[in-house]
């Protein structure tokens, strides 16, 4: 299986597309500035105590404060506490955890009054990002990721991925982690560790443990709450997660981003460091690798998938319900069961596709078409669980119902990416009618009057539909060279297909919008 990741970098935010064998399987937007990422690690202060919920609310400097419940403190919540309250009053000087003396683990069944107090500091890891109306959920439980392992302060235990299906190979990587990690600290040893050598793991270990000791070096109650440990980025973090031997190109668009790119590439799998690639032509690179039309094909209410098969996705605030539907192909001369079969075992393959794509989380809901063979409803099962073997995200599958119908619940830790699809005429803006289309070129026009003479913008970029595009440019004395002649100033014109007939978009020098 190839697997390739196109990333568009704009002024404003980075969309990073996960292909395999050619089709998005997963889609990221990144702002640019984004805060509260799952990972990062604050000094925050505790606002108030719930006893009620067993939890406390406590400011991250997220508009509204963040969750803590009890169970999310982490056995080793007071050695955490004391090991922050020594850095601070020692002024730079990070004391040892090796040389720590651990605190007595805090009791699973406590209250959340017997260890936090109002205007406590605190630190905490973001678990789930804010989503909706609902502040971020915290964790003390502290965890540090890295490509092959993950670093847990105050744990001492090793544990080893589940998904490494050897038990040689497992007694062999905890072994060798067991003899250079540091006291009092706990490791996990990640899937793609396997067959890894011992000095590459060693060499990430003590990365690692250095991350979190220089953190604390300058750790000041001064400032509070301040960010103590950042997440990688979601693009590095999605090549940190799923970079493995079947990944052929990364494409990006932008310098600087490429640069990083190569960089962390280098600097976890030196070997894959040719794969990053700077995609420099002048159209959208999402176009050019055809990531837009599946954008355009697989989000929104009804997505296609077989010989008119369907999906119905609905949404809402507690679950997702998916309706499976054979559409036309009801009409063919098979038997009703060998049908529903066909369909719903294609189905099984879109459904896990969308999950991951739109990043669905909470309980979902799939009714698929009544089969009345319980071999064929085993299949289907079977066929989801394959399918959904590839998401990395924390999901359980139950088998289906009397009803036909699938439970699923998948992990939300991120807001679900939703792009709508069917929007509001941006000519007529849903009015259903439009000025003269033989005055649409003399609009245009006017807004390139407007912009250079008025605004003072030297350097225009207009992108249109390809058919105006080529209106535009056609012929000698051409438009645009007429607008030359004109503003004497060139305007650039680049083709769009995703655009509507109508559509059209004014860009500055630096890619940013500048009239709509």
């Amino acid at each position: 299986m190839s697997t390739e990741l196109v990333i568009d970098v704009t002024p404003s935010e980075i969309a990073i597309a996960l292909l395999e064998n050619k089709q998005l399987v997963e889609l990221n937007k990144e702002k640019r500035n984004l805060r509260f990422a799952v990972g990062d690690i604050y000094l925050a202060k505790v606002k108030r105590i719930m006893p009620g919920l067993n939890a406390a609310f406590v400011d991250v400097g997220y508009d509204k404060d963040a969750f803590l419940h009890y169970l999310d403190l982490g056995p080793q919540f007071r050695t955490l506490n004391k090991y922050v309250k020594s850095s601070m009053s020692r002024k730079g000087k990070v004391l040892s955890i090796p040389k720590m003396k651990l605190e007595p683990d805090i009791d699973k069944n406590g209250k959340i009054s017997d260890v936090l107090k109002g205007g406590q500091l605190v630190l905490v890891q973001i678990a789930k990002e804010p989503i909706s109306t609902k502040g971020p959920r915290l964790s003390s439980e502290i965890s540090i990721a890295g490509r092959n392992i993950v670093l847990i302060p105050f744990a001492d235990k090793v544990s080893i991925s589940q998904k490494i299906s050897s038990q040689e190979e497992k007694k062999r990587l905890k072994r060798l982690v067991e003899s250079i990690k540091p006291k009092n600290y706990g490791v996990i040893v990640r899937t793609v560790a396997e067959g890894k050598k011992v000095a590459v793991l060693d060499a990430e270990l003590r990365g690692l443990v250095k991350k979190w000791e220089t953190a604390f070096e300058k750790l000041t109650a001064e400032i509070v709450p301040k960010l103590v440990i950042s997440e990688l980025n979601r693009t590095s973090a999605m090549l940190r997660d799923v970079l493995n031997g079947s990944f052929n190109n990364i494409f990006v668009n932008e310098g600087t981003v490429y640069n990083e790119l190569r960089d962390y590439i280098n600097t976890i799998a030196p070997e894959k460091g040719k794969i990053v690639k700077h995609f420099e032509k002048s159209e959208p690179i999402f176009e050019h690798y055809g990531v837009e039309k599946q954008i355009k094909a697989a989000f929104g209410k009804t997505v296609s998938f077989k010989s008119g098969a369907y999906l119905i996705i609905e949404h809402t605030e507690a679950l997702h319900v998916i309706d499976v539907n054979s559409g036309n192909r009801s009409k063919l001369g098979e038997d009703q069961e060998s049908n529903a079969l066909e369909v719903n075992l294609a189905a099984a393959d879109e459904i896990a596709r969308q999950l991951r794509l739109r990043d669905m989380g909470g309980i979902i809901v799939v009714d698929f078409i009544d089969m009345h063979v319980n071999e064929n409803k085993q299949r289907v099962f079977e066929k989801m669980k394959e399918a959904m073997f590839a998401d990395r995200t924390k999901h359980n599958i139950l088998p289906l119902s009397k009803f036909g119908l699938m439970q699923i619940t998948r992990q939300r830790v991120r807001p679900e990416l939703d792009i709508r699809t069917v929007e509001k005429c941006p000519t007529c803006k849903g009015t259903g009618e439009i000025n003269p289309s033989v005055l649409f070129v003399d609009d245009i026009e006017n807004h390139i009057d407007f912009l250079i003479n008025e605004v003072n913008n030297k350097h225009i970029t207009l992108k249109v539909h390809p058919y105006i595009a080529g209106y535009i440019k056609q012929g000698m004395f051409s438009r645009r060279f007429k607008w030359f002649l004109r503003f004497k100033k060139w305007i650039r014109i680049e083709e769009v297909s995703s655009y509507h007939f109508l559509e059209f978009h004014f860009f500055n020098k630096n890619g940013e919008i500048i009239k709509d």
